[in-house]
């Protein structure tokens, strides 16, 4: 056979070499399962390939975090050849890569000459300064992706999917040969292999419990998750186990579904997919890409469109820190509902290591963690018991409190937390807060994690403390989007984004290159220019720079993979238990009024408070009459009135504010499957205890002292319980009205002037003091609750005959017990009615994608 004309390449690193074939791509990167594996924190999961370009070696840049050096720049390619060097990660100390050419050898697929170099492909190769080089030349033989049997059926994964990967020793055997399958994770190599061939085994179990054939060590994955079950006909089927999380097929939640070779199933944070008689499990550690393409997201606007997004595209490699700037009104906060899908893009994708984070929401939801402006854990429990609760609802019910525990305490001690986990945190600062919303997020081991301005409000000093937190966060295994208004410590940040007036990219790049693109000295004179130049075309003029070309051009250039988001596609979560939801909800919001004692005095002092307001009303005749005809028992009604208003005022005051300080909580938990309607049944039954409870002793307190009828219409020998029970009523009802209130408005600011005007609606038409039975206003005033109350308390004590006679004729004062049951069955009507509008009132103030059509 001829001589070979195309040269082969060696490589060296700490002093061990290797030579490089041509004819194939090797890859150099963190991932143990790269063809040139680089132990080193600077240098990223995939960083770089080495490959033969027609003309001579290349080396070329995957869009690493730190990037690529030659002769002290940052480059993308680097030619190589005799004497090239080229630093990863770093310009001076980064890992040193040396190159020199060497002739290709004589026979086609055989290896390097014995002795020419001194470390050699087996598999995959790490490089390790301790690590004993192979004693003898030569490459193996390409082979199909190969995998040795371990016991129990399982197989280590091939060391890489490309051609000639494995290495030809005893005990591998070939893969049959299978259509190639769309990548999972990007190029990403499997975690582990399950041989199914041969196994005796027509039923697969998955889940955490030991107990499984399938064991998936996430505490996000139930005990007893899913089950693979292999049909006669030899296909196979994914059935779900009512797991917690829920089973998914292709990013959507399933109960039960055959598969295809191409089909994806989600389990936690694994997904397997079948190749043949294998199944290959990919377990996301973290290390993930994240790409937003082409985001476009318009608003109607004085009858037209405004554009708040304009076609924003960047891609984020994996451990990387990223900061989102830009001025007021420049589209920042509408980007991170984009990109965490709370408000999905009108136009364009974003993706999740190549998958469609809009149209896969319901599974990638549980890998995503967001920390918003606002806190997201009441302030009145303590970090531990936060955490805690935290943790019930988002781990499986199957969950022992142990396990959960445990969880609390890693995260805790990764946050540098411990030392306050029994502190309220109320009392801590405002940094380490921020800690306790971050580590909330934690919990359920998120990859990429959104934080909106957490250090507003910090001085400078917590400002950095946060930074160097979120620095660490990316550093061990995590891809963070930060959008700040600080600029003090942007230098932390793998890359900066400067968002544009319009919605725009103006900047995507390495931070300490940023304002010499712009020309300006300050981040101030940065922003003034963006102010006065508002109709400078600052996308234009980014996408005409090298920055563009270096950052942002490859993902740029692919189109989106859907040009109309169709937001029906993405289905609700799976969620957890009702009840079980419902009980852990009931027994935080208890333990939160509980931490206030402050509260809880005027929770007892209240009732109390207005009970005595009404014992200076009371009058000799009491609650019957005078037995004068010419002399009427007018305080009958007064005294009705005022322990009506006083229960009103209770209920309502007791739930005016609870929804919209909660609305920030509400809100992130909704996004990661808590119940609607659990979440109002939790307000209801705690808010209706405490407030049934302030009625009884308020009307108690008023109806005891005062002379009542001799019998009463439901319990003959007395009128107090039905009396007692109907102001009771009226209480919970108008902590309903409450609700709806705070489900309403914006600020809590606003909920004391609505207050008043409730407590002014039920003394004007309760029925007392102005008559009602007039057409028209006798049926709108029906939306009153003290109106039906009143009226029920009036058929009970017969106030038309003993009080005013110019009631007289008020039909909902008859003295039957028909009459006080219709008035009391239109109090529970109006409570029901509250509760229908809480839910759909709190519906407006969910993520887009979580709202149900």
């Amino acid at each position: 056979m001829g001589q070979a004309t195309v040269p082969q390449l060696v490589l060296e690193l700490n002093g061990q070499r290797r030579t490089l074939e041509p004819g194939r791509s090797y890859t150099l990167g963190r991932d143990p399962q790269s063809d040139v594996a680089v132990d080193d924190a600077r240098v990223s999961w995939r960083h770089a390939t080495i490959a033969y370009h027609g003309n001579g070696w290349v080396l070329e840049d995957l869009g690493s975090t730190n990037g690529t050096y030659a002769n002290g720049q940052r480059t993308n390619q680097v030619p190589l050849g005799q004497g090239a060097v080229v630093n990863l990660g770093n310009a001076e100390s980064g890992p040193r890569l040396t190159f020199a050419g060497v002739p290709a050898p004589a026979v086609p697929g055989a290896g390097a000459p014995a002795g020419g170099s001194d470390w050699h492909e087996q598999g995959t190769a790490r490089f390790n300064p301790g690590a004993n080089p192979a004693a003898q030349g030569g490459f193996p033989q390409q082979q199909a992706p190969q995998s040795v049997p371990q016991q129990g059926g399982y197989s280590q994964p091939p060391a890489y999917g490309g051609p000639g990967s494995g290495a030809n020793q005893g005990g591998y055997h070939q893969q049959p040969s299978q259509p190639t399958p769309e990548p999972v994770y990007g190029s990403r190599n499997p975690t582990m292999v399950r041989n199914l061939a041969g196994g005796g085994l027509a039923t697969i179990r998955i889940g955490r419990g030991l107990d499984n054939q399938l064991v998936v060590s996430d505490l996000s994955v139930s005990r007893h998750h899913a089950e693979l079950r292999q049909l006669q006909d030899g296909r196979y089927e994914i059935v779900d186990l009512d797991s917690h999380n829920g089973t998914y097929v292709n990013g959507q939640p399933v109960s039960r579904q055959l598969l295809g070779p191409q089909d994806i199933v989600g389990v936690g944070h694994s997904t397997f997919r079948l190749v043949g008689d294998q199944l290959e499990e990919f377990v996301d550690t973290g290390e993930v890409s994240f790409s937003a393409r082409h985001l476009t997201v318009e608003v109607d606007f004085k009858g037209g469109k405004k554009i708040l997004l304009d076609n924003v595209s960047f891609g984020v490699p994996e451990k990387s820190l990223v900061a989102v700037i830009g001025p007021s009104g420049s589209g920042k906060s509408t980007l991170l509902r984009a990109l965490t899908g709370y408000r999905p893009a009108d136009r364009g994708d974003v993706l999740y290591d190549g998958r469609n984070l809009y149209k896969q929401f319901a599974e990638l939801r549980q890998r995503i963690g967001l920390v918003p402006q606002d806190d997201i854990l009441h302030s009145q429990l303590t970090v531990r018991t936060a955490l805690k609760y935290a943790a019930e609802l988002r781990f499986p019910g199957d969950t022992e409190a142990a396990e959960r525990a445990r969880r609390v305490d890693e995260v805790l001690v990764e946050l540098h937390l411990e030392k306050r986990a029994d502190n309220k945190i109320t009392a801590l600062s405002g940094g380490q807060r921020k800690r306790v919303s971050v580590a909330l997020e934690l919990l359920t081991k998120p990859s990429l994690i959104f934080l909106d301005e957490p250090t507003s409000g910090l001085d400078p000093g917590m400002d950095r403390d946060v930074m160097k937190m979120l620095r660490g966060l990316a550093d061990e295994g995590r891809t963070v989007l930060v959008v700040t208004h600080s600029v003090a410590e942007l230098a932390l940040c793998d890359r900066l984004l400067v968002m544009a007036p319009g919605g725009s990219v103006a900047y995507f790049g390495p931070p300490k290159e940023a304002l010499h693109f712009f020309g300006y000295e300050t981040w101030a004179d940065v922003f003034q220019a963006f102010e006065n130049y508002p109709d400078h075309d600052w996308a234009g003029r980014f996408r005409g720079s090298v920055h563009y070309q270096m950052y942002s051009a490859d993902v740029e250039a692919v189109q989106a993979q859907s040009s109309q988001i169709q937001h029906e596609q993405t289905k609700p979560p799976k969620q957890q238990s009702w009840g079980s939801q419902l009980s852990t909800l009931i027994r935080r919001y208890a333990t939160v009024i509980g931490a206030d004692r402050g509260f809880v005095g005027l929770l007892i002092a209240l009732p109390l408070i207005m009970g005595a307001m009404s014992l200076a009303l009371g009058s000799s005749a009491g609650l019957v009459g005078t037995g004068d005809p010419q002399k009427p028992n007018t305080d009958a009604g007064t005294l009705l009135l005022v322990i009506a208003v006083g229960v009103c005022l209770t209920g309502a005051a007791n739930s005016v504010r609870e929804l919209i300080k909660e609305r920030v909580i509400y809100e992130r938990e909704r996004a990661v499957g808590l119940s609607r309607s659990a979440y109002m049944m939790s307000k209801v039954i705690v808010l209706g205890v405490i407030t049934a409870l302030q009625s009884i002793v308020l009307s108690v307190m008023g109806i005891l002292p005062n002379k009542l009828p001799a019998h009463g219409l439901l319990v003959s020998s007395s009128p107090l319980p039905e009396m007692v029970i109907v102001f009771t009523l009226l209480g919970i009802v108008s902590m309903m009205l409450g609700l709806v209130v705070s489900a309403v408005v914006k600020t809590a600011e606003k909920t004391m002037p609505l207050l008043v005007l409730l407590a002014i609606l039920q003394v004007v038409f309760c029925g007392v003091l102005v008559k009602l039975t007039q057409p028209g206003i006798a049926q709108l005033v029906w939306l009153v609750p003290s109106r039906w109350a009143v009226a029920a308390e009036a058929a009970t004590v017969d106030l038309a005959h003993i009080g005013d006679p110019a009631h007289a004729d008020d039909k909902l004062w008859t003295h039957t017990l028909t009459q006080w049951s219709i008035d009391t069955g239109a109090l529970v009507l109006l409570g029901v009615v509250c509760a229908f509008l809480v839910v759909r009132l709190l519906r407006k103030h969910e993520p887009e994608v979580m709202r149900q059509r």
